[in-house]
């Protein structure tokens, strides 16, 4: 079973060398450093994370999103089972939803992936979402090249998917995978659009039994669709495939697709260009949620704010004014106009 993590990393450079020997208890460890808010946790998670740096990078990284009830736990369990037989080692960040309410999260995905979890090839590490844009915790990013200079020859980042804009794992993946179901009926059409545009494989899940034939009109539907979208790649159509999680069917020809994939990329240098253009997306989103961090962290802004909010809400204050007056609050004489 996957470890615990302890509350208290321990330094981060004798951690370090723990993550790089393939400790499982370090690697957990390191994520929870890496996750962690707190000041001191976060000058030792970046002390960390370069020295694991250089020993990053060379695994295949995987983002798989899709609505509730998808079944993606499912086909991450099977798919995680089929790589491991290859000779592969798999870590999976899967990124549970928070609470609006509570902020309390399920963390569930240990006991949804049963078989998975026991496998002494595979991680899987479950984190609370949080706040961040399209349901991905902001430092997977981090997690994934811990678990990469671990030993992890592939890591999979498992999604929320509830209709949130999941540009970000886009942004993290070399592939962007979208599972969909058949018969889903027309209510998730906006959903699908929106990230079909961003998938780089749509697999039909659930092509077994009674649904074999509906999800063989669903996949011919798909492809179809696919023909009115431009392909983010230049080397790269997009593909629909099917597959059943429960029965196995399906998973090798998934594999052969990604492997398909990254040689197409990677001959034309695509890969790396992209692995580029989202190292520059990670830092402008670290500039974003930093920034975030300071303003509402600021004395007088939150002495400010809970003023401000309520003269927005009664319709007394425009957002924009508000905004304008906390910026020169944090900025002083340097706030813009």
């Amino acid at each position: 079973m996957n470890e615990a993590a302890p509350s208290n990393p321990p330094v981060s450079g004798n951690l370090a060398r723990r993550v790089l020997a393939g400790e499982r208890r370090a690697l957990a460890q390191a994520i929870t450093l890496v996750e962690s808010a707190r000041a001191d946790h976060r000058a030792a998670a970046e002390d960390l994370l370069a020295q694991v740096l250089p020993h990053s990078g060379q695994a295949v990284r995987l983002g798989i999103t899709g609505v509730p009830g998808v079944g993606k736990s499912t086909f991450i369990e099977a798919f995680g089972l089929y790589l491991i037989e290859q000779g592969h080692r798999v870590a999976v960040l899967a990124v549970d939803p928070t609470s609006r309410r509570s902020q309390g999260s399920i963390l569930g995905d240990k006991t949804r992936m049963e078989v998975l979890s026991r496998a002494p090839e595979a991680f899987i590490r479950p984190s609370p979402a949080g706040r961040t844009l399209g349901g991905v915790a902001r430092r997977t990013r981090e997690a994934m090249l811990v678990c990469e200079a671990a030993g992890f020859d592939a890591v999979i980042v498992e999604t929320v998917g509830v209709g949130q804009s999941e540009t970000a794992v886009a942004d993290m993946a070399d592939m962007f995978v979208l599972l969909l179901q058949p018969g889903a009926g027309d209510e998730l059409q906006g959903f699908k659009r929106g990230i079909m545009e961003l998938a780089d494989l749509i697999v039909v899940n659930k092509a077994d039994g009674e649904l074999a034939a509906a999800a063989g009109r669903a996949a011919a539907e798909y492809q179809g669709a696919l023909q009115f979208l431009r392909p983010a790649s230049r080397t790269w159509r997009p593909e629909v495939l099917q597959c059943s999680s429960l029965g196995g069917q399906g998973i090798p020809e998934i594999w052969d697709a990604v492997g398909r994939f990254r040689a197409a990329l990677g001959e034309s240098g695509e890969l790396a260009e992209k692995r580029r253009r989202q190292a520059l997306a990670w830092m402008w989103s670290e500039v974003g949620e930093s920034l975030m961090a300071a303003l509402r962290a600021h004395p007088g802004v939150a002495g400010q704010v809970g003023a401000l909010e309520a003269e927005v809400k009664d319709g007394a204050l425009t957002p924009t004014t508000a905004a304008a007056r906390l910026l020169q609050t944090f900025l002083g004489p340097s706030a813009p106009d």
